[in-house]
């Protein structure tokens, strides 16, 4: 039982809600660390070596649902006249075309099937791209978006932002499809990567859960969560 004595009336004390690895540095234009305690508390869970493939799968979908009610928050809006079961009314919707997620493979797709729970009409392009181990650059293999996109808002997905070159590879290829606008969400970042994208797309909004320290000789940050793909599909 504690015996220190109780703060004085009409004070308060104060706990962090964001890890360490977590805290956004000082300035960082263009970068939103989303450092809700649910999101914090969820990802720390997830980087946890002993989580099973099933408890990873889960979590990473809880994740992403939290996700993206932050990255969704500005969506224009337009007004609609509806009836209520009592009386007609002018209503807000979602301007535009329907979002579409861009799942960087393969470790988007579980942030891209819990986001679906939130955004179930939302369309859903792919790119896949492998890093090259030598030199850690992204090769391209595939690529599909729907086929009118000047009216879309794409939100690119991928747990890691790691070298950044994935990153970078795939906001150049849906550039390509002139979206209306263009956002980019991972759940750990490294500063290596962060300067990347944002030098190599200055006007891409990024969203993260955490900011952690470095990256290793192999190009994975650290301390991270390990491979999401591999732990994501069980497959090391």
């Amino acid at each position: 039982m504690s015996t220190r004595p109780p703060p004085p009336f009409g004070t308060t004390t104060q706990r962090s809600t964001v890890a360490p690895s977590s805290r956004p540095p000082a300035t960082l234009s263009n970068v939103t660390l989303i450092s809700h305690p649910l999101v914090q508390h969820k990802l720390t869970l997830l980087r946890q070596r002993e989580r099973s493939t099933s408890s990873f799968r889960t979590l990473l979908s809880e994740l992403s649902m939290l996700l993206v009610y932050e990255v969704t928050r500005d969506l224009p809006l337009v007004y609609q006249e509806i009836e209520t079961p009592l009386a007609p009314m002018r209503a807000p919707l979602i301007d535009g075309k329907k979002v579409v997620l861009l799942n960087i493979l393969r470790a988007g797709t579980g942030m891209v099937e819990g986001m679906l729970r939130i955004l179930p009409s939302a369309r859903v392009g792919q790119i896949g791209l492998y890093r090259d181990p030598k030199t850690l650059g992204a090769i391209e293999y595939y690529f599909k978006v729907p086929g009118e996109m000047s009216d879309r808002d794409v939100i690119v997905v991928d747990p890691m932002l790691a070298t950044g070159n994935s990153a970078v590879a795939a906001v150049d290829r849906v550039k390509t499809a002139a979206p209306r606008s263009i956002k980019f969400v991972c759940l750990v970042a490294s500063p290596e990567g962060l300067s990347n994208l944002r030098e190599a797309h200055p006007t891409v909004p990024i969203y993260t859960a955490a900011i952690d320290e470095r990256l290793d000789e192999h190009g994975y940050i650290v301390p991270g969560l390990g491979d999401a793909g591999d732990r994501l599909f069980g497959t090391k």
